[in-house]
């Protein structure tokens, strides 16, 4: 029986570029044997590239220069699922694909622009599906869906940068909303697109400007002090989401800083020390979020847990990172899920979804 042909979808235009080069190394050094792989790159200009090395050659960026790569494009027609590669000579060579496992972060990789593409070829693929990833890569969007199915967020108030900044009237909103300090978040950018911290009206101008270079649009989000806790889900519908232990965030306390300035690392425990009755609400709000945007194959939830027991979602994730420092992955080893059986389920959840949607 001929192996499935599997594609791992990496690089991209945004500031993960390298985060998701390393997480397709990961995926390309675990992946189970009875699969093929094929690797397809996006530079960091935008060009798509089929790449025939190694591993070795992603994980070192070498894989752009490499002498055997060539251009190449999805084919929406169905009867042809796959790429074409544009050969030197002008001419271009059909390769059929029978799976693309994206690792795409950041705009133009978990926004819905590749999902589209994908669902327009007829290809199955990892993940959610192109509605569901642009909705929760606009945190304002997601945050209305979410917070209308029932999970508690916290309050925010949203700026556009063709609008007229306002400090003072922006200033009153907040303290009349939920105070300072505040978190300036890009809408739709993740960590890596810039995070801003505002501990008082003076510093907000600045902090709103600075998330302005990375979008259009900006969500003031209230400063919600609690317990960092990660999990992850992996599934397609209500009848087969499964969630990960929790795992939580915490800084190293035998940390030593060479500079005054200098953080401690962060450190990941697993499993997080919470009553069972607090993991248990964690657990169900993030199936609830999970059904609420229609997420597949995988996603990732962060919460807050506050000193009286209240629960806050505070980020969903539909394309989590795969890299071995990785969190997603590491939930799941706690669990005994290795990564080549996590790689399977991914892919077998990709097929499941296609026999319903294609």
């Amino acid at each position: 029986m001929a192996k499935k042909r599997i594609a791992i979808l990496f690089g991209g235009t945004s500031p993960e570029h390298d985060i998701s080069c390393m997480s397709a190394w990961f995926l390309l050094r675990n992946m189970p044997q009875k699969y093929e792989t094929v690797c397809i790159g996006i530079t960091r200009k935008g060009r798509m590239l089929y790449y025939p090395g190694g591993p070795e050659g992603i994980r070192s960026g070498a894989w752009e220069s490499y002498a055997d790569c060539c251009g190449c494009v999805f084919t929406t027609d169905e009867s042809k699922a796959g790429i074409y590669k544009l050969l030197n000579d002008g001419s271009a060579s059909y390769l059929a694909l029978d799976c693309v496992f994206p690792v795409l972060y950041g705009k133009r990789g978990e926004d819905g622009k590749f999902q589209g593409i994908l669902e327009a070829s007829g290809i199955p693929f990892v993940g959610s599906g192109a509605c569901t990833s642009a909705l929760c890569m606009d945190k304002g969007f997601a945050h209305m869906v979410l917070t209308a199915a029932g999970v508690k967020m916290s309050r925010y108030i949203t700026v556009r940068r063709d609008e007229k900044l306002d400090i003072p009237s922006l200033t009153a909103q907040i303290h009349y909303s939920f105070g300072f300090p505040v978190y300036v978040k890009p809408a739709c950018a993740n960590t890596a697109g810039g995070i801003f911290h505002a501990a008082s009206p003076d510093e907000l101008e600045r902090a709103v400007k600075m998330a302005f270079v990375h979008d259009s649009k900006v969500l003031i989000k209230e400063a919600i002090r609690g317990r960092q806790i990660k999990c992850g889900l992996i599934g397609n519908d209500s009848s087969n989401i499964q969630v990960s232990p929790l795992g939580e965030i915490k800084m190293d306390a035998g940390f030593v800083p060479e500079t005054p300035y200098e953080s401690a690392p962060q450190v990941l425990e697993i499993p997080a020390f919470l009553p069972e009755e607090t993991a248990g609400k964690i657990r169900r709000m993030a199936v609830r979020a999970f059904e609420a945007v229609e997420a597949a194959g995988a996603a990732s939830a962060d919460f807050f847990v506050t000193e009286d027991g209240s629960i806050y979602l505070n980020q969903f994730n539909t394309v989590p990172g795969y890299s071995p420092v990785s969190i997603f992955p590491l939930l799941w080893k706690a669990d005994g899920v290795e990564m080549p059986e996590l790689i399977d389920r991914l892919i077998t959840l990709a097929f499941e979804k296609a026999d319903v949607e294609y």
